[in-house]
């Protein structure tokens, strides 16, 4: 009989994860990861080709995470679908700081941009529908908002700023009602 494994790859993903959580995206290498799993870098690369494939893992760990606060927060019923994302986005920026950075704060330059823009293409439809604008018009409303939105997260994981989600909310709804006014003035 061959011997059980000890160390599985949804382990190692989940064990890089908390690696982030708690030291950064800088942290994460082959020996940290063994270390905390008490192993040597074996079953690292028996798992994983290269260290980028598990980074890649992590991403996609970490994203899942990210939505599950989307999900939850829209769940909730506490606020409209598109300011349940926003107050999720700043909560999850508040909550999982070093994953939000990992996520959100990294140089993107060099990836492909196909799974964004389909999400981006997904959330501006849901600005149509609260708003009423045309799709451009939509696009564009939500690109300016998701800089405000972004702004504010990045100033809360980043320890600058640490406001009371009943003041982001409301924050959230100025820039929001704001926006809407002067995009339908635009749109007439």
């Amino acid at each position: 009989m061959p011997p059980k494994v000890r160390i599985t790859k949804e382990n190692i993903v989940q064990t890089a994860v908390e690696i982030v959580r708690k030291k950064g995206a800088g942290a994460l290498n082959a020996r940290t990861v063994a270390g905390e799993l008490q192993c040597s870098t074996q079953p690292l690369f028996s798992n994983f080709a290269t260290m980028e494939e598990l980074r890649r893992e992590v991403l996609l760990a970490a994203d899942a995470l990210y939505h599950g606060y989307i999900e939850r927060e829209i769940a909730s019923g506490q606020y409209p679908a598109y300011k349940a994302s926003g107050m999720a986005y700043i909560r999850f920026a508040k909550e999982e700081r070093e994953l939000f950075k990992l996520l959100f704060m990294r140089d993107r330059s060099e990836e492909p941009e196909q799974r964004e823009a389909e999400e981006f293409k997904r959330i501006a439809g849901v600005v149509q529908t609260a708003t009423g604008l045309g799709e451009d018009l939509a696009k564009l409303f939500h690109l300016e908002m998701w800089a405000y939105v972004h702004g504010i997260a990045a100033m809360t994981a980043t320890g600058y700023l640490e406001l009371e989600p009943a003041l982001v909310g409301e924050m959230l709804t100025d820039a929001f009602m704001g926006m809407k006014k002067r995009y339908e003035e635009k749109g007439e």
